[in-house]
């Protein structure tokens, strides 16, 4: 063997498996091993897998069997690896299985397959903030694992757990590593942030602690505070629509975290919502939308949808497009119910055909783009803040406030003024033309 054993990592999901993978890669580097990117030349290959739903399921288990195929040693971690019988049914050949978040479980697997190096000289090489995924000015930051609600589509707490949430300290410290690191947007992440510290409330009470010398609350509020201090960009993902999301809004309104919320509502019809036991009455959701772009006027909502769930009528789909008129959201995701084993909604009766999911997919999609677009020609005229992703012949490529990276749209800069310009860098962009996703400007 190698003096330097070769890792390779493949890593799946979203960008809460994706913090997972980061934290795995930091002890690997850390206990001296090589990170490759390819399976030819490594002593043993990781694949950090997702197992949200049937597609995710199938891409996981078709990437295991490109790299047993490709290598032969193979260990499993992710949300897939709670399920362990099912991926030993298609690949017995795996060497081990661990479920999500399991980072001693996974780095005991690696030493006994592929003894770390007895000189380390690589340490000093770790970086603070740990291995990162990400371009270097923007980063995830994972405030809790596990959730303690029991949507019935869903099968997160079965993999992950009921909500674990980290100390205000341990999170701030790493938001602190990243800032001191470059980073100039960070990206909040949890399975349910709204519920961030909830946990701890109730097994502890409300407890001050201190940070940099000052006493703080451990709860969300808090922390946004706190985050927003660091003088980067802050933007929430997964966040429920709870009373105390409202004490956020002035926060965005005094520029201290983004305008932005990350709201997964799944439908508009009370009849679906609680079949699927999701919180929150759409009436009221739209009061309070009211009320945040009130406060915040530059308030950018993103949400995401379930269609076709069982038992969902016309009328009940009606709902939702008539949801989705009134309360104008910037971003939206829809899928398509798709069962999922496990969950309680795949055995639910009036099962809705695959092409009536198509056929409204695609309705609900096209009322959408309609209302994006007219949300995005507003914008026209406006100088925008822009950080800046990548540069190339053609120009600049970013995103402005409203857009996170992967799943928003992006604004297309030409530099007319020829200013030097660096990735990372927040720039003025005066919006000149847009469509139903993106942006385009000058500087």
């Amino acid at each position: 063997m190698n003096s330097t054993p070769n890792i390779g990592f493949i890593s799946l999901g979203c960008p809460k498996n994706l913090v997972d993978s980061e934290r795995i890669l930091t002890e690997l580097r850390s206990d001296g091993y090589n990170i490759i990117s390819s399976y030819e030349g490594a002593d043993l290959v990781i694949v950090n897998t997702c197992g949200f739903i049937d597609s995710a399921v199938q891409e996981s288990l078709e990437s295991i069997g490109e790299a047993l195929e490709a290598n032969g040693k193979v260990i499993v971690t992710g949300c897939l690896g709670a399920k362990e019988n099912q991926i030993r049914e298609v690949h017995p050949k795996v060497l081990e299985i661990t479920g999500p978040h399991s980072y001693e479980a996974v780095m005991k697997h690696v030493h006994k397959y592929v003894p770390k190096p007895e000189y380390n000289p690589y340490v000093s090489l770790v970086p603070k903030q740990g291995v990162k995924l990400t371009p270097k000015h923007y980063a995830y930051l994972k405030i809790s694992e596990g959730c303690d609600h029991r949507c019935t589509f869903c099968i997160i707490p079965s993999m992950r757990g009921d909500l674990d949430s980290r100390s205000i300290v341990q999170v701030l410290d790493e938001a602190k590593r990243l800032v001191d690191a470059g980073v100039k947007e960070i990206l909040v992440v949890s399975q349910d942030t709204s519920a961030y510290a909830l946990d701890k409330k109730k097994e502890e009470g409300t407890k001050t602690v201190f940070w940099n010398g000052m006493p703080i609350k451990n709860d969300l509020m808090s922390l946004c505070e706190q985050l927003g201090s660091l003088g980067v960009w802050v933007r929430l993902h997964y966040v429920y629509p709870y009373p105390h999301v409202d004490n956020l809004i002035p926060l965005m309104a005094q520029g201290k975290i983004l305008p932005y919320l990350d709201i997964p509502l799944q439908h508009a019809s009370p009849k679906i919502l609680k079949a699927m036991k999701r919180p929150g009455s759409i009436e009221r959701t739209l009061e309070r939308i009211k009320k945040w772009r009130e406060i915040c006027p530059e308030l950018t909502l993103r949400s995401t949808f379930i269609i076709g769930f069982p038992g969902e009528t016309e009328e009940d789909f009606q709902m939702l497009l008539d949801f989705l008129k009134e309360a104008q959201l910037d971003r939206v995701g829809c899928f398509k119910f798709s069962p999922v084993e496990g969950a309680p909604a795949t055995d639910m009766a009036d099962q809705v055909p695959e092409e009536v999911k198509e056929e409204r997919f695609h309705r609900f999609m096209q009322l959408q783009q309609e209302i994006s677009s007219g949300r995005l020609q507003q914008k026209i005229g406006k100088t925008l803040a822009v950080i800046v992703d990548e540069i190339d012949e053609e120009g600049i490529i970013g995103r402005s406030m409203a857009d996170a990276p992967e799943i928003d749209g992006v604004v297309y800069v030409d530099n007319l003024s020829n200013q030097p310009v660096q990735v990372g860098q927040i720039i003025s962009v005066t919006i000149t033309n847009a469509d139903e996703y993106d942006l385009w400007g000058t500087c």
